[in-house]
């Protein structure tokens, strides 16, 4: 028997859905969920396509309770700007968790990742970092760097923000696009050490394989969240910094042991603190986070299925009639 299909735009998805505290709190609602033990959420499959320079991920998750359940394909081909096009791009697809049947085809080329990822981290912030934020910090310079500030913004109003890149005109162009959007003072730091130094929160958005937060740089009172490891050999943290740290705190730990910054840790022999705590166990009470204003907090984000399941779900609520019908 036929049944609609239901096929919405990029376009379409930016008018509908947005980066604010309702999305935050969905993205909170599915860690939760992953504290229950109930959800069922495979291995991330990942495919490194190093002929084209490409990658391409894929997650999924089911969670009781929720009406449907989504596949994300994520590609990122990084050659692409030489072609004119995009590197990265993508889609979900939001089937019913009763009958299996496809129910949306989301082409949002990434967007709901990037909305989800961002919420992610002010869900981070909400639970790990000091009650009172007056700066935050950010290293990295792309949609992320921006979306996470955003977002931590939502939850930890800070009064300024430092914008810490290895390019300086698109460092400068990222502080100037967060000035703007958040209504507060943006400055490009040179120096990344002396921006941690002033930041109670900093959120490290970068591809890289080599630390670009220093141990030494750790504070009381300081907040880290690292998003940008989500691939086998990416590490933004040195491994060191999350001993030093009184909660390190990961989303998934079976995730963050292969491709977060956890992998990192264990290679070197540094982690012996048994299972870290994730981040819906905090939310849930079950592992502590942040004791005392003084404490030293990470967050690790490799990025789950769940989030997926979660915020593809809120825009199928979210959407009413929007899109278009396809008989299948």
């Amino acid at each position: 028997m036929a049944h609609d299909i239901r096929i919405v735009t990029e376009t379409e998805l930016r008018g509908a859905v947005r980066l604010d505290l309702t999305a935050v709190n969905v993205i909170e609602r599915a860690f939760a969920a992953l504290a229950s033990g109930r959800v069922v959420m495979p291995p991330i499959l990942s495919m490194e396509l190093a002929e084209a320079n490409g990658e391409v991920d894929v997650k999924t998750a089911y969670i009781p309770g929720f009406d449907g359940f989504a596949i994300k394909v994520s590609p990122g081909f990084f050659d692409n700007p030489k072609l004119g096009l995009p590197s990265l791009n993508g889609l979900m697809i939001l089937f019913s968790a009763k009958t299996g049947l496809v129910q949306a085809v989301f082409l949002d080329n990434g967007y709901l990742t990037d909305i989800r990822t961002a919420a992610a981290g002010a869900v981070a912030a909400r639970h790990l970092a000091p009650e009172v934020v007056e700066t935050a910090g950010v290293i990295g310079t792309g949609v992320q760097a921006r979306l996470q500030m955003q977002a931590a913004h939502l939850v930890r109003p800070f009064k300024r923000v430092l914008v810490h890149g290895r390019d300086a005109e698109k460092a400068a162009a990222c502080a100037g696009d967060l000035a703007r959007s958040l209504g507060i003072p943006a400055e490009v730091a040179p120096d990344a050490a002396g921006m941690v130094a002033q930041s109670q929160l900093v959120v490290t958005t970068t591809p890289a394989r080599e630390p670009v937060l220093m141990a030494d740089w750790l504070h009381p009172g300081l907040h880290v969240t690292a998003m940008g490891s989500d691939q086998i050999g990416k590490t933004e943290i040195e491994p060191e910094a999350l001993v030093r740290a009184d909660a390190y705190v990961c989303d998934r730990v079976s995730q963050c042991e292969v491709s977060g910054e956890l992998e990192a840790a264990l290679a070197a022999g540094l982690w012996t603190r048994g299972t870290p705590a994730e981040l819906g166990e905090v939310i849930a009470g079950k592992r502590s986070g942040r004791q005392a204003p003084e404490d030293i907090t990470i967050a690790d984000l490799t990025g789950t299925g769940a989030q997926d399941t979660a915020i593809a779900s809120h825009v199928m609520q979210t959407i009413g009639d929007m899109g278009t019908l396809i008989r299948a």
